[in-house]
């Protein structure tokens, strides 16, 4: 785990530059004022949870998420099970934002007791419990380690963490975290959500927002895993980067002090000066070369971003 292939760093450059930027430009704005703040954590909290959980096969959507955390209704045709996940993630969440601190240091007490969040009641006699037998995962291109070797794996991830040998920036960190844990496997089961908790911990920490990884784009993620399990981490960074740049750009959006206005890149490049067609910018957009985010399955990023980037690379010639 001491070497790292870092020939992504090139190509995201700019875009861990302009992120790191933008999350010390919301720490000079905090305190946020509080309905802003709830407001906001409300909503990503409900994001959060019927994204994390649709990637693992929940069938509730977005709307029957919200109904379940905020009202305490009941689902008809919905399994009691999809509740408890729903129920269980959202007071993972909460557990989580206690423990975020500048200082915070990684343990696996706490994935433990995030995890046992995550399966009580749905199972109990797993929850918060390594695995203790080997595990296959469907649509993989690797095996688990065998369980004897998880406790120990587990730990050298956990200082890996701490000490941060290879200096990466707190985006790698808590993308390299995030693959090695799918790979070690700890759990039977919880697995996937349990590591987005613990990924965002990592990156909230810091000051950052936590990154939310769609359920739209479950494939691409799935297939970045893969790519990281072959020691190529640039889909893996860029996809991380990119959910943490549309949780980051929610939050400066809905403060007074910014005066950015996203708007969707199809309505943009209709505007008279806007020089390239559509194609062209949601291809910079998905290469995470302008400041753009996703919603749903539209890219939205500003005149300003576009014409930045015209301008760099003019500069670069």
């Amino acid at each position: 785990m001491e070497t790292l292939d870092t020939t992504y760093r090139e190509d995201l450059k700019e875009t861990f530059i302009r992120l790191e930027e933008k999350v010390q430009y919301l720490k000079k704005l905090r305190p946020f004022p509080n309905t802003a703040l709830l407001g906001i954590r409300e909503a990503l909290l409900i994001e959060w949870t019927y994204n994390s959980n649709s990637i693992e096969g929940n069938t509730l959507n977005l709307r029957e998420t919200k109904m379940i955390l905020q009202e305490g209704v009941t689902i008809k045709g919905k399994s009691l099970r999809e509740h408890f996940e729903a129920k269980n993630h959202e007071h993972a969440i909460n557990y989580l934002y206690t423990l975020v601190k500048p200082d915070y240091v990684l343990s696996s007490k706490d994935i433990m007791s995030l995890h046992a969040l995550v399966l009580r009641t749905i199972e109990d006699d797993f929850a918060g419990r390594l695995r203790n037998a080997g595990v296959r995962i469907s649509g993989a291109n690797f095996v688990p380690p065998n369980a004897r070797k998880v406790h120990q794996l587990l730990n050298e991830l956990v200082d890996f963490v701490n000490e941060n040998p290879l200096q990466l920036n707190s985006i790698e960190l808590a993308t390299v975290f995030h693959h090695r844990f799918v790979h070690i496997h700890p759990f039977f089961d919880g697995n996937g959500r349990t590591v987005r908790l613990v990924m965002n911990l990592l990156l909230m920490r810091e000051g950052f927002p936590p990154a939310i990884i769609l359920k739209n784009d479950r494939n691409k993620y799935y297939a970045a895993l893969n790519q990281a399990n072959k020691g190529n981490y640039a889909k893996l960074m860029l996809l991380m980067a990119q959910a943490l740049e549309r949780t980051t750009n929610i939050y400066l959006t809905a403060l007074p002090e910014h005066d950015k206005d996203y708007q969707i890149i199809s309505d943009i490049v209709k505007e008279p000066d806007v020089a390239y067609s559509q194609e062209y910018v949601s291809l910079l957009a998905r290469q995470g070369k302008i400041d753009a985010h996703k919603e749903g399955r539209n890219w939205y990023t500003t005149k300003e971003a576009i014409n930045n980037y015209i301008a760099n690379r003019e500069r670069k010639r």
